[in-house]
């Protein structure tokens, strides 16, 4: 395992965040003018603005951290095994069809991953101007408006239980964990910015199938975690990164484990 304290954790999360800022000005620029749009061999989108915010976050990551491998969804090989426990996970625009449609739920991302475990996680939406970010227990944080909120996952919609989806087509499986938990509302929201909205005690419960990539939400796993939130499989089990191809397992994200209170 790399010898890597609270304190240096603490800093490279610190020394990124100007990164960011400055990726997601660079991302709203490109949008502004219009997005050069390349299709992927997995049929999926990829925007000029992605390239560009990818090789500036994995530039500034190689120089913080130059001995960690950093994976990312814009220059991964998944043709080559994951052999390491410590390594980068980026996904330099989550919610590319939302960016390109000028939404603004999109978000940058980037997560530390040490022992299979998210230690450090950024999340920013740049249309929304939201930065969230964390590196410990506890040491979970949003910066609004110029004003850094501690986040604890501590409930803003008293008296009902709002549940996140990606669209109106919830798998019945997802169904039946929000009737367990007794979600009277359902929030559509895109993006890793889910999570975010669980850690500010903006929505309850975000549950999904197996799907999509582990950069997709290892940065939303930590700073929910940060804030005092929970992150489990469908099963209730530990969420683990470096699986093969790097791919999902079934989600559940609490902002508590009694989620009424």
């Amino acid at each position: 395992m790399i010898k890597l304290n609270s304190l240096n954790i603490k800093n490279i999360t610190e020394d990124l965040l100007d990164t960011f800022l400055q990726a997601g000005k660079i991302a709203k620029e490109i949008s502004k003018r219009g997005v050069k749009i390349t299709i992927k061999p997995d049929k999926s989108p990829v925007t000029d603005g992605d390239l560009a915010v990818d090789e500036l976050l994995r530039n500034q990551i190689k120089r913080l951290t130059p001995n960690i491998s950093i994976i990312s969804e814009e220059t991964i090989n998944l043709k080559i095994k994951n052999e390491e426990k410590n390594f980068w996970l980026v996904d330099p625009i989550d919610g590319t069809r939302d960016y390109i449609r000028k939404k603004d739920e999109y978000t940058l991302n980037a997560a530390l991953i040490i022992d299979l475990k998210p230690v450090l996680g950024i999340i920013f939406a740049p249309a929304k101007e939201r930065l969230f970010f964390s590196y410990g227990k506890g040491l979970s944080f949003e910066i609004n408006k110029g004003k850094k909120i501690n986040l604890n996952c501590k409930k803003i919609n008293v008296g009902k239980i709002i549940g996140l989806e990606n669209s109106g087509k919830t798998p019945i499986e997802v169904i039946n964990i929000y009737k367990k938990y007794k979600v009277s509302q359902m929030l559509k929201m895109s993006s890793s910015l889910k999570f975010c909205a669980i850690a500010a005690g903006e929505a309850d419960i975000y549950a999904a199938n197996a799907r999509a990539y582990e950069w997709d939400i290892a940065a939303g796993h930590a700073i929910l975690e940060h804030a005092g939130g929970y992150m489990t499989t469908h099963e209730e089990e530990k969420f683990y990164y470096g699986k093969n191809n790097f791919k999902n397992s079934s989600i559940i994200a609490k902002r508590a484990l009694d989620i009424e209170k």
